[in-house]
């Protein structure tokens, strides 16, 4: 199960990076007058941070049996 576990740790890290960093492009740019396209990059970071926390429990509970 721990081998499963690790890469989609690192999938789920990766896709956050990827998104701030996209955000932190887009508001440099200053392209996106409303903030709608920030909010929705926002949202999207928050939900694969979330993603990636409750992967790392899951590793630590698989791990400490």
């Amino acid at each position: 199960m721990k081998w499963i576990l690790i890469p989609l740790i690192v999938l789920a890290a990766g896709a956050t990076l990827f998104v701030l960093v996209k955000g932190v492009i887009g508001m440099a740019q200053g392209k996106d007058l409303t903030g709608q396209r920030s909010q929705e990059l926002m949202q999207k970071r928050i939900l694969f941070q979330g993603i990636a926390i409750l992967l790392v429990l899951a590793l630590l509970v698989v791990a400490g049996r």
